[in-house]
């Protein structure tokens, strides 16, 4: 990524940080994404939440109707990757068991 590239990319990060419910977060992904764009990343997440509660690529696949090449890239990001998934995973888990 060239620098510009990245810098505008940094500027899209700390602006997401700026929001504050997930009303704003609707609001925000609604302007800055097209509907395949948002339903593209939701599903990667979404299959990335299955994939930490064990499900099976079939069953994965049948449910969100991702395909395989993409179960399989989330399952390598979720195990091998960066760890932003596993953070947001976790975090999530954490919320909802109220700690």
């Amino acid at each position: 990524m060239n620098k510009r590239n990245k810098e505008a990319v940094e500027k899209l990060f700390h602006a997401i940080l700026t929001l504050e419910t997930v009303e704003e977060c609707e609001r925000f992904f609604d302007d800055a994404f097209t509907m395949q764009e948002l339903e593209s990343i939701a599903q990667r997440f979404d299959v990335a939440c299955r994939l930490d509660k064990g499900g099976s690529y079939v069953e994965i696949n049948k449910d969100t109707g991702a395909s395989t090449a993409t179960i399989c890239r989330v399952s390598k990001c979720l195990n091998y990757g960066s760890g932003g998934y596993r953070i947001a995973i976790d975090r999530i888990k954490k919320e909802k068991n109220g700690d």
